[in-house]
């Protein structure tokens, strides 16, 4: 296993991460023992949102004895109302929710501290004024959340909650499908009315979100990497082609900013299939081609970090050199951060030859030398 900074938490977790919400259709017993398997395979870091007692009790039961060797994503404003999830910003119910939380977890704290669910601008403004966000402050003053975290689905949301300077980190959902999507308020509505083979690249808004992530060093992490098991099926994937879940996984790990991918699992099997991940040959890992090879895509021109540009004779990782020029290219002034994590690069763009081997192995037909030149003039090496 692998593992990453998560932003300016400092927190080193798992490439693979673990999303609890299937935990509850599962005996007790079953379900405890799949996360202690979780573990066991070096998975640290899990996400509950879940506000109902089973879940919160079989994560609970399963860190018993390991508590301090997790990265625990804890929700401040799921909560359990007449035997139903409700999402709500009313402190009567947010609070006694909260320490519900702590409670089943045999916990004193959870690492991060999660401002629960909010995609539309009225949520926003509801949870960032009043006794909602000053109870968030509350908790991590008084070490009951150690990092202030949120989640959202929505890249507007995202980069506002980057913004604000408090928010160390996000859990976001990412898959090739959402990229390609346009921000909505409702993800539930992301699809309808969509024509298949509507599609023309990451959308701007997604991928200015991950660049200010990345320019803040607010880490992400991942839900609905697999769009709840559609793109392992070419009649329900929007693409008209299937994934592997290492093809998925590899994705979102190539995203600026990612951290981790909280991956949901029935069985031990799929946690192997996931923790496979790290062994994968790098044509396991290969989205790009079928993303290239799908009959209902337009990502022409784009770098999509996936690696197929591989070797370079003169040893320039492009993916990475690309990555840092996409992040600077879209500012007016080049963030400081960006220019010391490319000047830290073994191997520079300014050293490139030309010989657009690369450019022969791109699948989405990236101009990389002209690129290697504009980004070497642009960073001045």
């Amino acid at each position: 296993m692998e593992y990453r900074k998560l932003g300016k938490t400092g927190l080193m977790v798992s490439e693979i991460g673990f999303g609890g919400e299937w935990l509850e259709r599962h005996d007790e017993a079953e379900a405890v023992d799949c996360v202690k398997y979780a573990h066991e395979q070096g998975i640290n870091i899990i996400d509950c949102w879940m506000p109902d007692p089973k879940s919160r009790d079989i994560i609970g039961k399963a860190m018993e004895d390991c508590r301090d060797s997790w990265y625990v994503q804890g929700h401040i404003g799921s909560t359990y109302q007449n035997g139903q999830y409700v999402r709500t910003r009313d402190l009567k119910y947010v609070r006694p929710a909260f320490e519900d939380l702590l409670e089943r977890f045999h916990s004193d704290h959870v690492d991060l501290g999660m401002i629960h669910y909010i995609d539309s601008m009225d949520d926003w403004d509801a949870a960032m004024n009043g006794d909602y966000i000053r109870y968030v402050h509350e908790l991590h003053e008084s070490g009951k959340i150690r990092h202030i975290g949120l989640s959202t689905h929505n890249p507007r949301i995202g980069k506002m909650a980057v913004e604000t300077g408090f928010i160390e980190m996000i859990l976001f959902s990412i898959n090739p499908a959402f990229d390609m999507r346009p921000a909505t308020d409702d993800l539930d509505s992301m699809f309808e009315g969509y024509d298949k083979g509507d599609f023309s690249g990451i959308d701007p808004e997604r991928a200015e979100f991950y660049r200010s992530c990345e320019e803040h060093e607010v880490g992400i992490t991942v839900m609905k990497g697999f769009f709840g098991g559609r793109l392992f099926n070419k009649e329900q994937s929007p693409f008209g082609v299937e994934f592997t879940p290492a093809q998925l996984i590899h994705y979102s790990l190539t995203r600026p900013g990612v951290a981790s991918i909280l991956c949901g699992y029935d069985t031990k099997e799929q946690v192997d299939a996931a923790v496979a991940y790290g062994s994968a040959s790098e044509e396991e890992k290969d989205y790009a081609s079928v993303i290239a090879s799908a009959p209902l895509h337009s990502y022409s021109g784009q770098c999509t970090y996936c690696g197929h540009c591989k070797p370079c004779p003169v040893d320039i990782d492009i993916a990475m050199v690309n990555k840092f020029y996409d992040l600077a290219s879209a500012q007016k002034d080049i963030p400081e951060s960006v220019k010391e994590h490319y000047k830290a690069l073994e191997h520079t763009a300014a050293e490139c030859i030309g010989c657009k081997g690369c450019e022969s192995r791109c699948p989405f037909d990236v101009k990389v030398a002209d690129r290697m030149k504009k980004t070497a003039e642009l960073f001045g090496c």
